[in-house]
C-alpha cells in the first residue's frame, strides 16, 4: 500500500497528521495551522474587546492560554475547519440532527475525522475501498465495508466525536491506483512503538489474486469476521466445558449404581454379565424406563444411595487423610 500517503505520529501534531492523510499530501506544517489559529485568536479577543477593554472578562480573556493551540502542536477543531475551508470542504457532526435525518449510509460518505481527548485521525475512502488512516498506527488500516459502520458506532461508544466530510478532495495518486486495483492485507498494523512480531492468527490465504494489484496481495480478516472466529473459539470452548462436566455426571451416576439393580440399564450400555438384570423386567431395548415401575428406583431411593455415595467418598477422603497425617507423625527413637 505504498501508494496511501500516511503521515505517522510526531510529537503532538494529530491535527496536521488528520489533515494530510485526509488530503493525500504534504498540505499543511505547524507554521501553517500555527498563523490558522493565531488568526482565529485574534478574531476572538476583538469580539470580547467589544464589551470594553477595560471589563473583567477581557482581562480574563487575556489572561487565559490559547483555545485554539498549545505548545505541543495541539489545535482545536476550529483550525481544523478553517484549514479545510481553504479547499471548500466542510465539517458535519456524523450524530447531529442535521446528517441523521439525511438517513445516509456511512459507506456512501467520502472520508470521517475522529477526536477523542485532543487525537485527530481520518478515515478515508480510497477508490472503493476504506482505510483507518490513524497516524498512531505503523500504516494504514483496510476496513470493510460491512465493518465501517460498526466501526464508527464502537469509536461513538468510546466517547469519540466523529465529524462527516463534505465536499470534494483533491485527486491523488492512491485514488487513480485503487479505482483499478483492490488492496488486499493480511496483517494488519499495530501501534507505533509495539513489538514488531506479527501473530499468526490474522493470516489468511488469499482466494483472489486477478484482483490484486503489484506490491498489494495481502488480504484482510475483516475485524468482524475476527470477532466471528472469537465467537466460534469461544463457543467450541463452553461446548467442551459442557462436555467434560457431562462425562463427569454419567461418571457419578455409573458408580452410584449397584449391580444388582434390576431394570437400570438405561445409562449402562455395556451391564456386567453378572448383575441380576431380569429379561422381563419390562425395560425397552432402547433404554426407556417406562416398563415396570416396581423393577425402576424411585426419586427418593435414588437421593438416598446418591447421599450414601458422597458420604462414603467423604468417610474415605477423611480416613486417607488421617492415615497421611499418621504417617507424617515422628516416631520417636528407633528402639522403642
Amino acid at each position: 500500500m505504498d501508494a496511501i500517503f500516511h503521515e505517522k505520529q510526531e510529537g503532538s501534531l494529530c491535527a496536521q497528521h488528520c489533515l494530510n492523510n485526509l488530503l493525500q499530501g504534504e498540505y499543511f506544517t505547524p507554521v501553517e495551522l500555527s498563523s490558522i489559529a493565531q488568526q482565529l485568536d485574534e478574531e476572538e479577543r476583538m469580539r470580547m474587546a467589544e464589551g470594553g477593554v477595560t471589563s473583567d472578562e477581557y482581562r480574563t480573556f487575556l489572561q487565559q492560554p490559547s483555545g485554539n493551540m498549545d505548545d505541543s502542536g495541539f489545535f482545536s477543531i476550529q483550525v481544523i475547519s478553517n484549514a479545510l475551508g481553504v479547499w471548500g470542504l466542510e465539517l458535519i457532526l456524523f450524530n447531529s440532527r442535521e446528517y441523521q435525518g439525511l438517513m445516509t449510509n456511512p459507506i456512501n460518505e467520502k472520508a470521517f475525522i475522529c477526536n477523542y481527548k485532543e487525537h485527530w485521525f481520518t478515515v478515508r475512502k480510497l477508490g472503493q475501498q476504506w482505510f483507518n488512516l490513524n497516524s498512531l498506527l505503523t500504516g494504514p488500516e483496510l476496513i470493510s465495508d460491512t465493518y465501517l459502520a460498526l466501526f464508527l458506532a464502537q469509536l461513538q461508544q468510546e466517547g469519540y466525536s466523529i465529524f462527516v466530510i463534505r465536499g470534494n478532495l483533491p485527486e491523488c495518486d492512491a485514488e487513480k491506483i485503487l479505482k483499478i486495483v483492490r488492496v488486499e492485507q493480511q496483517q494488519r498494523p499495530k501501534l507505533i512503538g509495539e513489538d514488531d512480531a506479527q501473530t499468526s492468527s490474522g493470516l489468511r490465504v488469499n482466494l483472489n489474486p486477478k484482483d490484486q494489484g503489484p506490491g498489494l496481495e495481502e488480504r484482510p480478516l475483516d475485524s468482524d469476521e475476527e470477532q466471528l472466529r472469537k465467537a466460534l473459539a469461544l463457543s467450541r470452548q463452553d461446548m467442551e466445558v459442557e462436555d467434560e462436566e457431562a462425562d463427569l455426571r454419567r461418571a457419578i451416576q455409573l458408580s452410584m449404581q449397584e449391580p444388582t439393580i434390576s431394570g437400570s440399564t438405561t445409562s449402562m450400555p455395556c451391564a456386567p454379565k453378572e448383575s441380576n438384570v431380569s429379561a422381563t423386567s419390562g425395560t425397552s431395548s432402547t433404554g426407556s424406563i417406562g416398563g415396570n415401575q416396581e423393577n425402576s428406583l424411585s426419586a427418593e431411593e435414588i437421593r438416598r444411595k446418591r447421599q450414601a455415595y458422597f458420604d462414603r467418598q467423604a468417610q474415605l477422603n477423611t480416613q486417607a487423610a488421617a492415615a497421611q497425617q499418621q504417617d507424617t507423625k515422628p516416631t520417636g527413637s528407633d528402639g522403642q
